[in-house]
């Protein structure tokens, strides 16, 4: 895991690594729709096994925010706009996450270097649910 954590180019076996050690996940940004990505990931990533604790501050059934959902939170997945990832992204700091996902087409650098140098591993700009179907 440690060259997710040191590479901006995330290699396979680094995201294995992440991916095999995760028990928990924390999906901010899920959607109730089930026609939204957010919503069908979330789902998926339940019958993969995992643990999910959907996050929305305006979703019935949902955990308003990363802080109420319960330790420990292994990997926070972000399905937000890349502006407002940054946020996100120190919750997971704070949550002491083990890692932060940043779906496809939301980057963060500057708050991707901030996240790794707190001991996170990061990863951006991929779908999770791709990335463990294909590995």
């Amino acid at each position: 895991m440690g060259q997710v954590n040191s590479e901006e180019t995330v290699t396979d076996q680094a995201i294995a690594a992440l991916l095999q050690t995760t028990r928990t996940i924390a999906v901010i940004g899920w959607s109730p729709d089930p026609l939204r990505t957010s919503h069908r990931i979330a789902d998926y990533l339940d019958r993969a096994g995992f643990t999910v604790y959907r996050v929305n501050p305006q979703a019935t059934g949902a955990f308003r925010h990363l802080d109420e959902a319960p330790d420990p939170i292994d990997l926070v997945v972000i399905f937000r706009r890349a502006e407002e990832a940054p946020l996100h992204v120190e919750e997971a700091i704070r949550k002491r996450a083990r890692g932060v996902w940043l779906q496809l087409e939301v980057t963060t650098p500057d708050h991707g270097a901030l996240a790794r140098a707190a001991g996170l591993a990061y990863v951006e700009d991929r779908c999770i649910m791709v990335e463990h179907e294909r590995i």
